[in-house]
């Protein structure tokens, strides 16, 4: 006797399967973050605990070379991974002077980075608050050291004071949401990275980014999932494609960002509007928050900007995008690393090689 066997097995909408890719992901990703934060944690710990005994011993450098070498020897017999040289003592012991009897808050940023972050920190002589804000940015934008160095070459810490973040967010978000969308999105971004050299048209620019979209996501910070480039949105028998879309697993939203080679025009507010709403009307999950919209341009005028985005109802910020880093700024960051190196490479000691930051 033959059973005609139907399959009954669970179908599932592409929008739901969307949504099940993006929840998956970002768990991923955010567990990637946590043990990287951990482990980097507990190597600063362990790496201070050692500096502050060699400064509450008084082991200075002159009379204290031996001992410090004899320590190094005997570390490398029995950690031969490790890799602690004198010089790495020195460093250690550095590291406690720096922050001892500083602000806590300090002290948990700078534990939460790689070391060699926390080497190139030091040596740059900064302030608390400039420490601090580095730290932080780095956490959030899971900077590596190269990119850590650029921005403190840029002086991005005296520059973002005097910046101002151009969004509706106040007015269209919960407050909560609101002021944490505000430290997520910057004002603008660096897209340097992409190696343009002569003008081009924003398919190009999209592709280009497309591309480089580790680098990318590296820019924007952690927290963000790329979902596709011109992604399509179908209603009304009328299609609309998004340039790129992301989803943020802190915000919990899709987050559509619309490229533009030139300045900043009013009517791209309102087809950013439009964009969002199909995006909370089509793709929006159930948990998820009302999407965030990004149109990035070459230039902005910020009362343009204010006056287009007032009587807007979606959440849309406005941020202009950096290509070419000028190039007296680019030639000093060069000077400036190759000496780095070229000092480094003569004392013979090799520093721990960078782990790979943003959960990658």
């Amino acid at each position: 006797m033959t059973t005609d066997y139907k399959d009954d097995r669970l179908s599932i909408w592409s929008g739901d399967y969307a949504e099940i890719l993006r929840h998956t992901v970002a768990v991923i990703e955010h567990a990637r973050t946590e043990i990287a934060r951990h482990v980097n944690g507990y190597v600063s710990t362990a790496y201070r605990e050692i500096g502050q005994m060699l400064h509450e011993r008084k082991i200075e450098s002159g009379y204290g070379d031996s001992v410090v070498k004899r320590l190094s020897a005997d570390l490398k017999e029995r950690y031969p991974k490790m890799g602690v040289s004198p010089r790495q003592l020195w460093n250690m012991k550095k590291f406690y002077e720096r922050y001892a009897e500083h602000d806590e808050k300090v002290l948990r940023s700078v534990a939460l980075l790689p070391w060699s972050h926390n080497l190139l920190l030091l040596s740059k002589g900064l302030d608390d608050d400039a420490t601090l804000y580095y730290a932080t940015k780095t956490v959030e934008k899971g900077w590596n050291r190269d990119l850590l160095l650029n921005a403190i070459k840029l002086n991005m810490y005296e520059t973002q004071t005097l910046a101002r973040v151009d969004n509706n967010f106040d007015r269209t978000l919960p407050a909560e949401q609101a002021q944490y969308a505000n430290e997520v999105f910057s004002s603008s971004y660096n897209l340097g990275f992409l190696g343009v050299t002569s003008p081009i048209l924003e398919l190009e620019l999209e592709d280009r980014l497309v591309k480089a979209i580790t680098r990318f996501l590296m820019e924007l910070g952690n927290g963000f999932t790329f979902i596709g480039n011109q992604h399509v949105l179908e209603y009304n028998g009328k299609e609309s494609k998004v340039d790129m879309l992301f989803f943020h697993r802190g915000l919990r939203c899709l987050v559509a960002v619309d490229l533009k080679i030139g300045a900043f025009k009013p009517e791209y507010a309102g087809k950013m509007n439009y964009y969002l709403s199909l995006l909370d009307r089509l793709e929006r999950g159930t948990d998820e928050n009302r999407s965030i919209g990004i149109i990035l341009c070459a230039e902005k005028d910020r009362v343009e900007v204010e006056l287009a985005l007032e009587d807007m109802g979606k959440p849309i910020g406005v941020a202009d995008y950096q290509l070419i880093v000028p190039k007296e700024k680019l030639q000093k960051v060069l000077a400036d690393e190759i000496k780095a190196f070229s000092e480094e490479k003569g004392n013979g000691n090799k520093l721990p090689k960078s782990r790979k930051s943003n959960g990658k």
